[in-house]
């Protein structure tokens, strides 16, 4: 495994480095509500080890979560004691799911309750990226206080990097300029948010791309090229500093790893 293991590179503007995959988290802890084209089983706890054990063994650092992803947080606070320090944690605040329903609040009151509750359920005493989780209503989000209060949250150490999981060019562009990171969509179906890697390129930006291969619509329609033609569009662009893949299926996530190195 080590032929396919990933370097891991400085994330831009920050004082840490991190994966270019990093490893998403939902398929951990929630399996309703979700747009991937399969129905799929929540794994066993040995098998989500076995999962977090590969992508370790390939390079990834980077761990993505939510407490919108069902259990996610309080499984991944159980399966990293021990090794907290090789991941590099990311999470969300402002958004909930209950009762297979989301609901949002960017409140700075909300926002320092939820990342007080992720740090309990991660079990860690700082998180090292926290991101607004947005409704598709970016600026206003914004407008809520939302930013500020990760802001103010870095300040008081609790985490490392402040952003926002944005839906749109203007949300995505503000949050880069009023934060460290910003995730945002961008493969080849959807690419109207290429502006906001061109700012995160220009101005030192940390940017992680979710649904780089659409939510695995990509590589269920054709799995053996476009995987492939997907992580070379993706990190053609000198904005992408790492994308999140989420899967269940450690052989899955090592042919994503060798897809990837087959880019550089």
């Amino acid at each position: 495994m080590s032929q396919t293991r990933l370097p891991q590179k400085p994330a831009p503007g920050l004082d840490f480095s991190i994966s270019p995959l990093g490893l998403g988290t939902v398929k951990l802890g929630r399996n309703q509500g979700v747009k991937y084209p399969k129905a799929f089983e929540l794994p066993s706890d040995q098998e989500a080890k076995t999962l977090l054990a590969t992508a370790r063994d390939c390079g990834i650092n980077l761990i993505d979560t939510a407490p919108a992803y069902g259990h996610s947080e309080e499984r991944l606070g159980q399966l990293l004691q021990g090794s907290r320090q090789d991941w590099v944690i990311v999470s969300k605040a402002g958004e909930e799911f209950d009762g297979g329903q989301s609901n949002f609040d960017f409140r700075p009151e909300h926002i320092r309750y939820s990342v007080e509750r992720s740090l309990r359920r991660l079990k860690t005493d700082y998180i090292d990226m926290v991101l607004l989780h947005s409704d598709g209503n970016d600026m206003d989000a914004i407008a809520q206080g939302g930013l500020d209060a990760l802001n103010e949250l870095k300040q008081a150490g609790l985490i490392r990097a402040s952003g926002m999981s944005t839906k749109t060019v203007e949300g995505g562009i503000a949050a880069a300029q009023q934060s460290d990171c910003v995730m945002l969509t961008y493969n080849l179906q959807e690419t109207a948010e290429a502006k906001v890697l061109d700012y995160c390129a220009e101005h030192n930006k940390t940017a992680l791309i979710k649904k780089a291969l659409a939510s695995g619509h990509i590589a269920h329609h054709d799995e053996k090229n476009g995987v492939l033609e997907s992580m070379k569009f993706v990190f053609a662009h000198p904005g992408s500093t790492s994308a999140i893949i989420g899967t269940i299926n450690p052989k899955h996530l090592v042919e994503n790893v060798g897809n990837f190195l087959h880019t550089i």
